[in-house]
């Protein structure tokens, strides 16, 4: 059974960082992907990484955010910096055994999805 969990949101004031961690059992060799949902409207992704670290990003980024794993701690992290308040968000990790490169940038390709963890960013 897939067990996704995500952690490290908070509140923050607009210009400062996170790090938020997914924490994966047994799937980390499978795409593993961050996406972000603002109230009312769909998951957006925000990065994607292939089973060996090849990674994909949305354009919107700007070089603010970047992506990571821990193979040995099954853990894929997302560090977030110089946060806007238009980052406020609820910020989901993914992952489906049937993607393991090309990964998807689509929120219905993915079936496995944690609780989520939310972001506020304040002026």
């Amino acid at each position: 059974q897939v067990q996704l969990e995500e952690l490290g949101g908070g509140s923050v004031q607009a210009g400062e960082s996170l790090r938020l961690g997914c924490v994966g059992l047994g799937y980390i060799d499978y795409c593993m992907a961050w996406f972000r949902q603002f109230p009312g409207k769909g998951r957006e992704a925000v990065w994607t990484i292939e089973r060996y670290g090849t990674t994909n990003y949305a354009r919107f980024l700007r070089g603010r955010m970047t992506i990571s794993k821990d193979t040995a701690k099954n853990v894929l992290f997302l560090q977030i910096t110089a946060l806007k308040p238009e980052d406020t968000a609820m910020y989901y990790c993914a992952t489906d055994p049937q993607w393991s490169t090309a990964c998807p940038m689509i929120h219905e390709e993915y079936e496995f999805w944690g609780q989520g963890t939310q972001v506020t960013v304040s002026s």
